[in-house]
């Protein structure tokens, strides 16, 4: 599966005020910005439009609309969103003019060509302001780059999309260390939220973990790869049951979100903190791997389910 993970890098160019987590707030307004800088009949619904299969806002933020048939997953009852955005991790809520704003946008796929509308959308974006009215406005900001893989691709004064480098392919591939992996950290950037049997959990046992993880890996591939993976994942599951939890230190992080479309404030609360894992690893770290760089869970197209994997050593644990 392609992913091109690109950096926008802006300034803000008056007061503005936003929530202490950024990433729905900059999912929201991209996609009211880029459905009104695409869309030809803005009166009418993305349901009844005959454009529909060929509109990058739909491709982007209402995927099932594509007209792309859905792939023969169990449970699977909607195409896994194309992107991510891993909005800044600060949780400061008041910026001045003069301060920066940025923030990483993941697309998988053959999304990556719709990287222009993007960055038009969010030049747009920015003139039309964010976050709380100060003043009676938005906060307004300047694009100023964006990079991929270190490399400047965009700034408004060339007005042109340098070709990014070849972009990174995921697949599952088995480690390369041949040394065996016994015990690894896993922290949580931001909430993980996700359900078992219908009830939002609120532990984390690898089991859970890997339930999650395998979850993401088979839609992400059956949607946006070349090929559905062939894995038995109900033997991976059995085996992830030995591996034990220690040093628990996830907590539960209570956070609200303003819905428009629904006109609802949305509880969308999640796992935080950290946890380690000891046992017979090397045939999870793959599927771990590539989704440290994808998010897990609930929720990921605005950021959350974000983790950072460390392989620990020389450690040892008592019960």
């Amino acid at each position: 599966m392609l992913l091109g993970k690109y950096t926008f890098n802006s300034t803000f160019l008056s007061e503005t005020i936003l929530p202490q987590y950024k990433g729905s707030t900059l999912r929201g307004a991209l996609g009211h910005a880029l459905k009104r800088v695409v869309c030809n009949i803005p009166e009418m619904t993305c349901e009844q439009c005959l454009l529909a299969p060929q509109c990058a806002y739909v491709a982007l933020f209402e995927p099932d609309l594509s007209g792309k048939s859905l792939p023969d997953l169990n449970l699977m009852s909607a195409m896994a969103s194309p992107f991510v955005i891993e909005p800044p991790l600060t949780t400061k809520t008041q910026f001045s003019a003069g301060d920066s704003l940025a923030f990483n946008l993941i697309l998988f796929g053959e999304t990556n060509d719709l990287l222009p509308y993007l960055i038009y959308a969010f030049e747009n974006m920015g003139q039309m302001g964010l976050g709380k009215k100060v003043g009676g406005h938005r906060g307004q900001f300047q694009l100023n780059e964006i990079i991929n893989r270190g490399k400047v691709i965009y700034s408004p004064e060339k007005q042109c999309i340098q070709a990014p480098d070849p972009l990174e392919c995921l697949d599952i591939h088995p480690i390369s260390d041949p040394r065996s992996i016994s015990s690894i950290k896993i922290i949580l950037e931001t909430p993980l939220r996700f359900k078992m049997k219908g009830k939002v959990c609120k532990t984390l046992h690898f089991e859970h973990l890997m339930r999650v993880v395998l979850r993401r890996v088979s839609f992400l591939m059956a949607c946006y790869g070349e090929k559905p993976l062939t894995l038995d994942f109900d033997h991976l599951i059995q085996q992830s049951k030995a591996v034990q939890m220690h040093d628990n230190q996830c907590r539960w992080f209570d956070w609200q979100r303003y819905s428009a479309r629904q006109d609802c404030r949305m509880n969308l609360g999640g796992i935080s903190g950290s946890v380690v894992y000891s046992g017979d690893l090397d045939i999870f770290l793959p599927f771990l791997l590539f989704c440290e760089k994808v998010h897990i869970g609930k929720q990921t197209s605005f950021g959350l389910g974000q983790f950072r994997l460390e392989y620990l050593t020389d450690l040892a644990f008592s019960g």
